[in-house]
């Protein structure tokens, strides 16, 4: 995936010419890639869930895990298997319709990931189940989604509010998030006499998309990067650089926070990665436990508006504007965020006197030579995207091909190949919780459109809501409650299909709406009771969770009052991205 798209760019530069079949394969190399680290995922127990199981398990401790296992595998299993059966139903059928992804390589070939994975996926979900008694229903909810596949006429006609429920419910309990999508989807196709395999169909839509590869090729850009010492580097040219400036350390921890998840794509990887050395730096230079905890769990999701972020990638994908656009319109957004959470660590520093060290050039100068290369690369990047020189896809392929290069031969940083491997894999696990939720929503949403759903919403609004004022803080409100309880992925397939229709009736920029979006949802990550950047903060410091939760109170209200300036002043989103 890295290889094709930097030699067609070469060809196309040197001979303007590129290699036949190039696109296509790349892409149907990404749905292999997503399933396979959605089926890896499965077996790590990693899938991407709602934030409200892990507040159930954290009240009620360790006893409520064998329950909520038992329930949410079930349930998953059975999804798992009806779409295993309908994904080899359209197998069948494209095989013997014919079809050529490129060079003669059969379009069955490229659908065949998605039985393979999401059988694996059940069978794990069944088997996660942990007890014996749990584990037999399991393999019966196994049998029973494969046995529907085969005789979906026994669904047809009957009523969906109960197995709406149930998937709901399950989905609070901490099922997969693309189980409780993908069930509602074959739920509804069933009641309404429509195959189930309609909704690997659109799924497999999906990967004709032409910007879909960017999304594993960006982030594993940014895995490389957060496995090598680039954190190191970076944040001795950022101390050398503003550390003398009061607050200088609180500065550099949100600048360095906003690097990292603009390249690896989300906050729950900067917490991790960039925590334990960050948090050091601080408690190093006198800062309060408090502000310090305060500060890295809000500047976890800090970001996420800048290019190339994962969710400005899929947002452009699912709202199907121009990438590049997006990219424009969240650089002075994304800078206003930032600036917010860098003021208030200047406000502490001037507060509780933290030392400041004095400006040499010779410090700056060897730590900016040690960290060339890591702050060479946006350039690099940005160079590539926004002159012209290369697709999103081959801008993110050089991405991925500029870290790897940097930091397993230049640093030397991953010096073992399984080491090397171990950073794909677990690349391959976000990838595969992202596009697998992708993947079912798009089937779901395909159904919610033929229901006329979003039509009859926008006729609901229409009536009760005349001003465009009123209709963004709605949103607003809306998006936090969203961002709360759903990763910005999840949200991003379902909602936004919703809001789309909406934000054209009153007269909302598509660019500044997906601004919008976007802030909104990175301000949920922090919204208690449930935003995941207080889970993993409460995780990775090892503090109580009501510790964090009173810690992000003041970022929480100045970053809100960010997201009400990018909503309300459109100017600072749309005069870069036109």
């Amino acid at each position: 995936m890295v290889a094709l798209p930097l030699l067609e760019a070469v060809l196309r530069f040197l001979f303007e010419t590129g290699i036949p079949g190039a696109v296509p394969f790349v892409q149907h190399l990404s749905l292999w890639v997503g399933f396979l680290g959605a089926a890896i995922a499965a077996r790590k127990g990693r899938l991407l869930r709602l934030a409200t199981g892990e507040l159930i398990e954290h009240r009620f401790g360790g006893k409520a895990r064998p329950w909520l296992e038992s329930i949410t595998g079930v349930i998953g299993a059975a999804v798992s298997a009806l779409l295993a059966q309908a994904s080899w139903a359209m197998v069948q059928i494209d095989r013997q319709a014919g079809g050529e992804i490129a060079a003669g390589v059969p379009v069955w070939v490229g659908e065949l990931v998605l039985p393979i994975s999401f059988g694996l996926i059940a069978i794990r979900l069944a088997w996660r189940t942990g007890t014996v008694g749990g584990r037999v229903l399991g393999l019966i909810a196994v049998v029973g989604g494969m046995t529907l596949g085969f005789q979906p006429q026994w669904a047809g006609g009957v009523a969906t509010s109960p197995g709406l429920l149930v998937l709901v419910l399950a989905g609070l309990l901490g099922a997969p998030i693309f189980v409780v999508l993908g069930g509602i989807a074959l739920l509804y196709f069933l009641s309404d006499f429509i195959p189930p395999a309609a909704v690997p169909a659109e799924l497999y839509r999906m990967a004709r998309s032409p910007t879909l590869p960017a999304i594993p090729l960006f982030t594993l850009a940014g895995f490389l990067l957060s496995e090598g010492q680039a954190s190191q580097r970076l944040l001795a040219v950022f101390r050398a650089a503003v550390g003398w400036l009061p607050g200088g350390t609180a500065m550099v921890c949100a600048l360095l926070c906003a690097f990292f998840t603009a390249f690896t794509g989300g906050s729950g990887i900067t917490i991790l990665a960039l925590g334990a050395l960050l948090f050091a730096a601080l408690q190093e230079d006198g800062y309060r436990e408090q502000f310090s905890l305060g500060l890295l769990t809000s500047s976890g999701s800090l970001g996420l508006l800048f290019p190339p972020a994962l969710p400005v990638i899929l947002y452009a994908v699912v709202a199907q504007i121009p990438i590049f656009d997006l990219f424009r319109g969240g650089l002075v957004p994304g800078a206003v965020l930032v600036a917010m959470v860098a003021g208030w660590g200047v406000w502490e520093g001037v507060r509780q006197k933290i030392p400041r060290s004095r400006f040499a050039w010779r410090p700056l100068v060897t730590a900016l030579w040690k960290a060339k290369w890591e702050m060479a690369m946006p350039v690099v990047v940005g160079v590539a995207i926004f002159g012209g020189f290369t697709t999103t896809i081959q801008a993110a392929a050089l991405a991925a091909a500029y870290a790897l290069v940097t930091q397993v031969w230049v640093h030397r940083d991953i010096r073992t190949f399984s080491r090397l491997v171990e950073v794909f894999e677990e690349c391959l696990v976000l990838v595969g919780g992202v596009i697998i939720i992708l993947g079912v929503a798009l089937g779901l949403t395909n159904y919610l459109v033929d229901a006329e759903v979003p039509a009859r919403l926008l006729q609901w609004v229409s009536s009760n809501i005349d001003s465009p004022l009123v209709f963004l803080i709605y949103l607003n409100v809306f998006l936090l409650v969203v961002g709360c309880l759903m990763d910005i992925f999840s949200a991003t397939v379902v909602v936004v299909p919703l809001i789309l229709p909406l934000g054209a009736a009153f007269g909302i920029d598509p660019v500044h709406l997906g601004i919008i979006f976007i802030a909104n949802l990175e301000l949920g990550y922090l919204t208690p009771p449930v935003g995941l950047n207080l889970f993993l903060a409460s995780y990775r410091f090892d503090r109580p969770l009501l510790q964090v939760w009173r810690a992000v109170l003041v970022p929480f209200v100045l970053l809100a009052i960010g997201v009400l300036l990018i909503t309300y002043v459109p100017f600072l989103t749309t005069w870069a991205a036109r």
